[in-house]
């Protein structure tokens, strides 16, 4: 067996349906006093609001500035209601956008966060925060953003509209593809990733069937929060970069963009690769793992096409010198021109191609 390292991350998880109610005893566990409670605005905003009432004079208020992408502009906002309440903690409710706005607010003042996913984001795992100024994201590792407490709750999820749970898993699927061939994986972490891709793999056809399936929903979440940790405790490669590339140049939406960009990648790198594809195709029920995860996303009804989800055809360019120009660690060399048709596969809604190192 090859030699490893393994980090272990520190974030207390409670796993279950209901879990919200012990949300009280975890935050005074943590010491808090003074909850600020985050989400986007809309629904997020009024599941909050239910939240902070659970948590009666624990509570100071809600915040429903959470953006996608986390820009800095939303954030220093955030941080100024934090001081206005005097806040000692933050109660993130959401998917991730909300995740990344509590840990961002973490980063600048070191405030505990429990954080209530309703998505399958898995962010809330990550010692990573991807932050956007000016139309560029960027992403950093410290442990400073790390969760304190997780309390995944099976009920919070089950008013998931099925498309936005099919690219959800879909994102959460990513981090655990991308776990098996990245440069830090070891034995642990491919385990785990391939529990997380089995799960989410079963789960999301299930929801898509049924949306009141509950035991689809925890499987989902379960997969969620294994894939969550992949990316925790491991480099990303080429597709979280393309996707973080996009997001952060477009706009678009964070989900469906790892959605379609996932098979693209996942061609690029097979060749270099070869034991990550073939664990990968083994879960998937088919000989290759690009095109099984092309097909997973059609069965789910999710998008395919860049351009359906308001991508410009002349961005490709700006996203290949994106890419080239602070490229990630990859499997395999990162080159302009095979980029450039990666992307305008992607856009098109192309199946993936396959490629030959």
């Amino acid at each position: 067996m090859q030699p490893f390292v393994y980090e272990a991350l520190p974030t207390r998880v409670v796993f279950g349906a209901g879990t919200v109610a012990r949300l009280g005893a975890e935050a005074e566990r943590l010491g808090v006093r003074r909850a600020l409670v985050l989400s986007t605005p809309g629904r997020g905003e009024a599941q909050a609001r239910e939240v902070a009432a659970s948590l009666g004079d624990l509570a100071v208020g809600v915040h429903a500035g959470a953006v996608m992408h986390t820009p800095v502009e939303a954030t220093e906002k955030a941080l100024q209601v934090v001081g206005e309440l005097a806040a000692d903690a933050v109660v993130a409710v959401g998917g991730g956008s909300t995740t990344g706005l509590g840990k961002a607010i973490a980063l600048r003042t070191d405030l505990p966060q429990i954080v209530l996913p309703t998505t399958y984001a898995g962010s809330e795992m990550t010692p990573i925060l991807g932050e956007t100024r000016d139309g560029v994201k960027t992403t950093q590792r410290t442990p400073k953003v790390m969760p304190e407490v997780v309390l995944y709750d099976v009920d919070l999820t089950l008013g998931l509209p099925p498309s936005v749970a099919a690219t959800s898993g879909m994102n959460a699927m990513a981090h655990a593809v991308e776990a098996l061939y990245s440069k830090d994986r070891n034995p642990v972490t491919s385990l785990v990733a391939e529990e997380g891709i089995r799960s989410l793999a079963r789960a999301l056809p299930g929801i898509a069937a049924d949306p009141q399936d509950r035991e689809a929903r925890a499987g989902a979440l379960y997969g969620a929060w294994l894939c969550g940790t992949c990316l925790g405790a491991v480099g990303m490669a080429l597709h979280h970069k393309l996707c973080h590339a996009l997001g952060g140049a477009f706009d678009l939406p964070h989900a469906e963009t790892h959605t379609i960009v996932l098979p693209h990648a996942v061609a690029y790198n097979a060749s270099a690769a070869p034991d990550a594809m073939e664990r990968v195709a083994r879960i998937l029920g088919t000989t290759d793992a690009a095109q099984g995860l092309y097909e997973l996303a059609g069965r789910l009804g999710a998008k395919r096409a860049l351009r359906d989800i308001g991508m410009p055809a002349d961005g490709i360019g700006q996203a290949v010198s994106a890419a080239m120009a602070a490229p990630y660690w990859n499997p395999r060399p990162i080159e302009e021109d095979g980029l450039r048709d990666l992307l305008t596969r992607a856009w098109n809604g192309d199946p993936p191609r396959a490629w030959r190192a």
